[in-house]
């Protein structure tokens, strides 16, 4: 599958998720201390925006190593609800959007950057050296990599909340 496929199955999963609230139900928190759909959607923006510019000031790699098997693994292991993690307070939603409409136009201007850099550097994407806080030493495609189950694991979020 290619890194375009992966950030397009991502989109649509996210998408789906908060097809089906009203701009009532996504800005309501399932409980206290728990993120709104909105919130989430927003978080969702912060992150793939930062994300986006760790590979544009990204290091140049000397010896690019192209993993499929660590791109899948760091998919998975973001986009796993059952280990809880704290955001940084850098990526905590503010309550920038109000309405669905809003926070999905947001989320597909910055996934159509992401698409539109996995189209354009393609391969280089492998050269490129970024530092994830939690994960590590990464190149720029695993990143996207990580983007893409970074949107899933809050997608099965709103999920969760809108089913109560």
């Amino acid at each position: 599958m290619t890194l375009v496929n992966v950030l397009e199955e991502g989109r649509q999963d996210v998408i789906a998720s908060v097809a089906a609230l009203s701009d009532e139900q996504a800005g309501t928190k399932p409980a206290p201390g728990r993120w709104s759909a909105l919130e989430c959607l927003e978080h969702l923006v912060i992150v793939e925006e930062r994300f986006l510019g760790w590979i544009a000031n990204g290091s140049v790699l000397d010896a690019p190593q192209p993993s499929s098997e660590k791109e899948a693994q760091l998919g998975a292991a973001i986009a796993d609800r059952s280990h809880k993690v704290q955001a940084p307070e850098a990526v905590v939603p503010t309550g920038r959007y109000q309405t669905v409409a809003e926070a999905v136009e947001a989320f597909h201007r910055v996934r159509d950057l992401s698409v539109r850099i996995a189209q354009e550097r393609g391969d280089a994407l492998y050269a490129v050296g970024v530092k994830h806080p939690r994960f590590g030493e990464m190149n720029g495609a695993e990143l996207l990599h990580l983007m893409s189950g970074h949107g899933r694991r809050h997608a099965a979020q709103i999920r969760e909340a809108a089913a109560g």
